[in-house]
């Protein structure tokens, strides 16, 4: 008896793709530059937002502060820079020579022999130009 020889060929599978095309890597990079650049503005808007409302409540600490001078010494400071320094009994001083600068690194404006409204001496901050822009304690509720 003969035996007849069977072969079986097998046929590879094929391979599972690996990794990324270049034109997938282009798309999803360029969506990712799309929101990018829609956020952009979003965020710069909402950062010059914050330092504006830091300077609101830095001011309200600066007259808190002159505040409290007046009560303990019967006047107001002629400098913000008096209330950096140790009082006549050695205690720590009220404010660090860092809070008296604005969120854009300038000195507050203060104006002792200028009152506001409610009878306070006026401060204020030069806002992000340098040019007063109704940053002081007399337009701030």
């Amino acid at each position: 008896m003969l035996k007849r020889k069977t072969t079986t060929v097998t046929v590879a599978a094929p391979q599972a793709r690996s990794g990324f095309t270049l034109m997938e890597m282009l798309v999803v990079v360029a969506i990712i530059v799309i929101i990018a650049g829609a956020a952009t503005p979003l965020v710069l808007n909402y950062l010059a937002q914050a330092r504006v409302d830091r300077a609101k409540l830095d001011i309200k600490k600066l007259e808190t502060a002159i505040s409290s001078f007046n009560a303990k010494h019967g006047q107001y400071p002629e400098t913000l820079q008096q209330l950096t320094q140790p009082d006549e009994f050695g205690n720590n001083p009220v404010l660090s020579a860092q809070d008296l600068l604005d969120p854009w690194g300038r000195p507050y404006n203060y104006q002792p022999a200028q009152m506001t409204q409610r009878g306070v001496p006026m401060i204020s901050s030069g806002g992000p130009n340098g040019n007063l822009q109704n940053l002081n304690n007399d337009t701030l509720k």
